[in-house]
């Protein structure tokens, strides 16, 4: 319960920094539609926030492993519609089948480098985020009902 109330309690704080947060995305290497999408994978929590020097805002990027086949998907439409190029070299329809079936050599099919930058602008995201409640007056706040 407590972490819905305070979560609710920064609904205006978070519309503010995607707005401000909207320029950073666009000079990375995810578009729009697939920050939306490791926006959704990640849960922000705050640790240690009854210590006043030691409360951090991070974000629990744990789940965002999990979105990213759908992102290759979203990257996948974007290069048939003339998009970015994809990051990867062009494979051949039969390696493209098989690592589709699990098959490939390439393990779990998921860039690891794309997956560590997902999660490095989300933690950048959650600084931003708790430097608006600070400057706003709000940390202290959202800090206590944490605690609640």
């Amino acid at each position: 319960m407590a972490r819905q109330q305070w979560t609710d309690m920064i609904v205006g704080d978070r519309m503010a920094v995607d707005r401000e947060f909207a320029q950073r995305i666009t000079d990375s290497q995810f578009s729009r539609q697939e920050w939306g999408l490791i926006m959704t994978a990640v849960e922000f929590d705050i640790d240690h926030p009854e210590d006043d020097e030691r409360a951090k805002l991070v974000a629990d990027t744990s789940k965002v492993r999990q979105v990213m086949p759908e992102m290759e998907n979203i990257q996948s439409q974007m290069n048939a519609m003339g998009g970015k190029p994809a990051s990867k070299e062009s494979k051949g329809i039969f390696s493209s089948l098989k690592d589709a079936l699990g098959m490939g050599g390439s393990g779990s099919g998921i860039d690891e480098d794309r997956l560590s930058a997902a999660e490095g602008l989300a933690e950048e995201y959650a600084d931003e985020l708790q430097t608006r409640l600070e400057s706003n007056g709000k940390w202290k706040r959202v800090r206590t009902a944490v605690q609640e």
